[in-house]
């Protein structure tokens, strides 16, 4: 019965071919761990130049260091070779373009459904909020000392990083 996976598993299929990660224990080889936007055109390996196996990749609504990826970062820190975190927000996010009222409204217009019960993040003041993020990581008491813990700001038009933290 066809699935409308079926493409995505064919490419998958032509992956498996030439993986080269089978007995890899997960640490992070180059000791990065990423927090970023799950949007698509962010390239968080290639845009410093790593490849898998090499950092640890967290992706969220807008990049930020929630509870859920600060508890990932202590992980990655204590057990997994994490020594350097990044923390990416980029321009022209759609989590920094409106307030949290307007997404919520543009969500329930879409969904059909009322979503204004929804915590969404959005980010009101995109610069600071790297700042507190950064500031949230390193002032984690089991991250703390153990990392170093910088913030950025990635341009999707450019593709250059810059370091707001």
């Amino acid at each position: 019965m066809p699935s409308s996976f079926d493409d995505l598993l064919e490419h998958n299929r032509a992956f498996a071919e030439t993986f080269a990660l089978q007995g890899f224990d997960g640490v992070a080889r180059a000791g990065v761990a990423m927090v970023t936007c799950m949007d698509s055109r962010i390239d968080p390996l290639g845009m410093i130049g790593l490849v898998p196996g090499d950092a640890k990749i967290l992706r969220n609504p807008g990049g930020r260091a929630t509870e859920r990826t600060l508890v990932a970062l202590v992980l990655g820190v204590n057990l997994l070779g994490v020594k350097r975190i990044m923390l990416v927000q980029h321009t022209r996010c759609a989590m920094a373009s409106k307030s949290e009222r307007e997404l919520l409204m543009d969500i329930s217009e879409a969904a059909g459904v009322d979503a204004s019960w929804l915590d969404l993040g959005a980010i009101e003041q995109q610069r600071l909020s790297i700042v507190e993020d950064v500031h949230r990581v390193r002032s984690h008491p089991l991250i703390g000392e153990r990392a170093e813990v910088g913030g950025f700001l990635y341009d999707v038009d450019t593709g250059l990083l810059e370091q707001v933290a």
